[in-house]
C-alpha cells in the first residue's frame, strides 16, 4: 500500500518551485514545435538518361526556415545545450562560424529570447554579417579565421555564456540511431521508389556532423548503402580520410560551407566509404547546372555534392549496375548572388567553368 507523506516527508517539487528547469522545459517545447511545423524537406528527381538505370535524388535542405541545412545542426545544438544543462534563462549563446550555421543559431536564439554571438574572421562578407544580425545575432569580428575557435572559447567560458561549439560536438548532438534525423528521413521517403535502398549517399563536410549520422545510421540500420563524401581543393578532410591521421592540414577551402582547413574534431574517418576530390570550378558549374534541370537556384557546396553523385552514377552506369543515389541541397543561392552566381566575381577567382558546363550538358545529354 502507498504510505502516506508525513511532516518529515519532503513533498515532490513542483514545477512553480523550479522556474529555472521550467524555462528550460518550455524552451524545448518551442523548439520541437517549431520542428513539428516544418513538413520534412522535399527529395527531388534529378532526371539522368533513362539509360544508365540509375536515380538520382536531391534533398533539399534549402527549405529549412533559415534556409540552410545547418538549420537541423543548430537546432540540435541548442536542445543539447538545454538537455545538458548548459542552456538556462538569460544565457549567452557564442559560436565560431562565419556562415549558415550563425544564421540558424541566431534564430533559435531569438527564438528562445536570448542573445548570440558568432565569432567571425574580419574578412567575412558585409552580405554574410548582415544575414547573421538580421536573424538576430551580433558578430565579434576576429582578424583571421584560425584564431576564431580561441576566442569563441574564451567567449562561451564567462560566466552566463555557453560555447555551442559546433565543430567540436557536430557528430554527437544529434541522435544517429534515428529520431528523424536527416540519414532516417532519406530512407523513409525513398520507400516508395524503384531502388527504395540507396546505393550510394554523397554529402559534403563542414563540420563532418552529417557525413558521421548518415554513416553510423547506415551501419546501425545494417544496410548495403555506402556513403560518400566530397571534398573541394584546399580541403584537409580526403588527406585526413586516406591516411587516417587528423592532423593533415591545408590551405582551406573557396567553397563556403565545405571544407576545412584542419581535421574537425566532428569528422568521423571511419564510416566514410569513399572520397571524391571535386574542382571549384567544377562545383560553380554543376551549381548552376542544378538550376537549369530542377529550376532551383543553390549554392556551390551542393554543386559540389552533385559532382560527385555524378561520378557514382556514371560509374554504375558503366559497370551495368542499377539502383540510386542520394544527396543534398545544401542552401539556397540567393545568399550568393554576389559571388557564385555572380560571373565578374567567378572569373575573378581564376575559375574558368565553361569548360565543365559543356562536359556536364553533353553527360546529362542537355545540349
Amino acid at each position: 500500500m502507498p504510505v502516506e507523506p508525513d511532516a518529515t516527508t519532503p513533498a515532490a517539487p513542483s514545477r512553480a518551485a523550479d522556474p529555472e528547469r521550467a524555462w528550460v522545459t518550455e524552451a524545448i517545447r518551442r523548439l520541437e514545435a517549431d520542428a513539428n511545423r516544418s513538413a520534412d524537406t522535399h527529395l527531388h528527381v534529378f532526371p539522368l538518361p533513362r539509360s544508365w538505370g540509375v536515380d538520382l535524388y536531391l534533398k533539399d535542405e534549402s527549405v529549412h526556415p533559415t534556409g540552410s541545412l545547418k538549420h537541423r545542426l543548430a537546432r540540435s545544438l541548442v536542445l543539447y545545450g538545454l538537455a545538458n544543462g548548459d542552456i538556462s534563462e538569460g544565457t549567452v549563446l557564442v559560436d565560431a562560424t562565419s556562415g549558415s550555421t550563425a544564421i540558424s543559431e541566431a534564430y533559435f536564439a531569438a527564438m528562445l529570447g536570448l542573445e548570440f554571438v558568432a565569432v567571425v574572421p574580419r574578412g567575412t562578407t558585409k552580405a554574410k554579417l548582415d544575414l547573421i544580425e538580421r536573424a538576430g545575432g551580433r558578430c565579434d569580428l576576429v582578424e583571421r579565421a584560425e584564431l576564431m575557435y580561441a576566442e569563441a572559447e574564451r567567449l562561451g567560458a564567462q560566466p552566463g555564456y555557453h560555447y555551442l561549439d559546433q565543430f567540436g560536438r557536430a557528430s554527437v548532438v544529434t541522435d544517429w540511431r534515428g529520431n528523424n534525423n536527416i540519414a532516417c528521413s532519406i530512407f523513409e521517403q525513398m520507400a516508395m521508389e524503384r531502388h527504395p535502398e540507396p546505393t550510394w549517399i554523397v554529402v559534403g563536410a563542414g563540420t563532418g556532423g552529417t557525413s558521421a549520422t548518415i554513416g553510423r545510421y547506415c551501419r546501425y540500420r545494417r544496410t548495403s548503402t555506402r556513403l560518400a563524401v566530397v571534398d573541394p581543393e584546399g580541403s584537409a578532410f580526403l588527406e585526413a580520410w586516406r591516411t587516417r591521421s587528423c592532423e593533415a592540414t591545408a590551405p582551406g577551402s573557396r567553397i563556403e560551407g565545405i571544407g576545412r582547413p584542419r581535421v574537425e574534431p566532428s569528422f568521423v574517418p571511419g564510416v566514410i566509404d569513399e572520397m571524391i576530390r571535386v574542382e571549384d570550378a567544377a562545383s560553380v558549374a554543376a551549381m548552376r547546372t542544378v538550376e537549369r534541370v530542377i529550376g532551383r537556384r543553390v549554392g556551390a557546396s551542393t554543386g559540389t555534392n552533385l559532382v560527385g553523385a555524378l561520378e557514382l552514377a556514371v560509374r554504375m552506369r558503366d559497370a551495368g549496375e542499377t539502383g540510386s543515389v542520394v544527396t543534398l541541397i545544401c542552401d539556397g543561392g540567393d545568399r550568393y548572388s554576389s559571388t557564385y552566381w555572380d560571373d565578374d566575381w567567378v572569373a575573378a577567382q581564376g575559375w574558368h567553368i565553361a569548360p565543365h558546363l559543356a562536359s556536364l550538358e553533353h553527360l546529362l545529354e542537355l545540349a
